[in-house]
């Protein structure tokens, strides 16, 4: 049997992404702002339905950086251990220290009453994720922020088309992240893109990206190379051009899942008001023994399941900061939570059966 992974990426028809690449030939233009970078940024601005721009990055982790330089953070920062390590290791690199706090139950996002009751005069910035696209209490988040002159980042690497309350969830907080790895539902191999709310910012974003560069001969500032290639911008056009259609064919999937699902096996809550993605399907199960007795089932069958998120970030020590505060909520759920397959191509029924029939009675309670 062929194997299950947990992410497929997507593939364009091979022509259309060469019809660009000939494109790319023919100008000589192979990076450095050119017009297939620049026509991505706008269509993800249209997409998203925002007045505010659209930065491209090589990978998200530069753009989680350059916002956090952006914005001036150099302190304490509070965010979530149930997230991945480029989240904590992002804000390290940058100079960093952190404040784990824990996270809610049912939304598996960052607990705002446990983000208030962490805050030092150390603390300069909340960085907080959307967890498999699902929204953060965001207006609650916005507001502590406000009360205590601290920034708010947020990571939206999974968050791609995510709206609330009616309006695009990149809107939200300072600055928003959005990955566009290969891994993700909308890809450009490897990228991302960042917003920010405040023009100042934004403009320091830009040219933070390319070096501080101000010109040919002068500078802004210090800055970095995050430039996105015409060749992955390439790849992200054609990706965006059906990214709807992946989408609805997830939502199937995500579907027939809901309706299959064995019981003992729970799903977590989607933010009421929060439009969904479909970028991943997690379940959380009764106990980790319960777990690992399914992952040992689907591997049998050829099926490659995720822990997203194991171990906990707070739980690492190669970070060298000794993390240890406790979050029981987090570690509860990190040990118990499994990501099962998702694609955009696969026979819905097939797909369901060969992902759901391993799983031993036993585990389901």
């Amino acid at each position: 049997m062929k194997k299950i992974n947990v992410t497929e990426p997507y593939l364009p028809p091979f022509d259309e992404y060469v019809e660009h690449l000939r494109g790319i030939w023919d100008r000589n233009w192979l990076t450095n702002q050119g017009p297939l970078v620049n026509e991505l940024e706008q269509k993800l601005q249209e997409y998203h339905r925002l007045s505010i721009l659209v930065h491209s990055v090589a990978n998200g982790s530069l753009g989680l950086q350059i916002a956090l330089k952006a914005l001036g953070v150099k302190g304490e920062v509070i965010t979530t251990p149930f997230s991945y390590v480029a989240t904590a290791s992002c804000p390290i690199w940058e100079g960093c220290n952190l404040t784990f706090t824990d996270i809610e139950p049912d939304s598996l996002t960052i607990n705002p009453a446990a983000v208030e009751a962490a805050i030092t005069p150390q603390t300069e910035a909340i960085l907080a994720t959307h967890v498999f696209g699902n929204p953060c209490d965001v207006e609650a988040l916005e507001s502590i922020a406000a009360n205590h002159g601290l920034a708010l980042i947020f990571d939206a690497a999974h968050a791609f088309g995510v709206s609330y309350r009616g309006k695009s969830i990149l809107e939200y907080g300072d600055v928003s992240m959005v990955s566009m790895h290969a891994t993700k539902l909308m890809h450009s191999v490897e990228g991302g893109f960042i917003v920010a709310k405040d023009a100042a910012i934004s403009e320091k974003m830009e040219w933070m990206r390319r070096f501080g560069h101000n010109g040919p001969e002068a500078f802004h500032g210090v800055g970095i190379n995050a430039k996105m290639s015409e060749f992955h911008a390439a790849m992200g056009l054609c990706v965006l051009k059906r990214v709807n259609i992946i989408m609805q064919q997830r939502r199937l999937l995500t579907e027939a899942y809901d309706a299959n699902l064995p019981d003992g096996v729970r799903r977590f809550h989607y933010r009421d008001e929060a439009s969904r993605n479909y970028s991943y399907y997690p379940v959380i199960f009764e106990s980790e023994q319960s777990l690992l007795v399914a992952v040992e089932a689907l591997e049998r069958k050829n099926v490659i399941p995720r822990r997203y998120f194991y171990p906990l970030l707070n739980q690492f020590d190669l970070m060298g900061t000794g993390f240890a505060s406790a979050c029981p909520v987090a570690k509860s759920v990190s040990e118990r939570i499994l990501c099962l397959p998702m694609s955009y191509a696969a026979d819905i029924d097939s797909m369901m059966h060969a992902v759901l029939d391993p799983i031993p009675a036993q585990t389901c309670g």
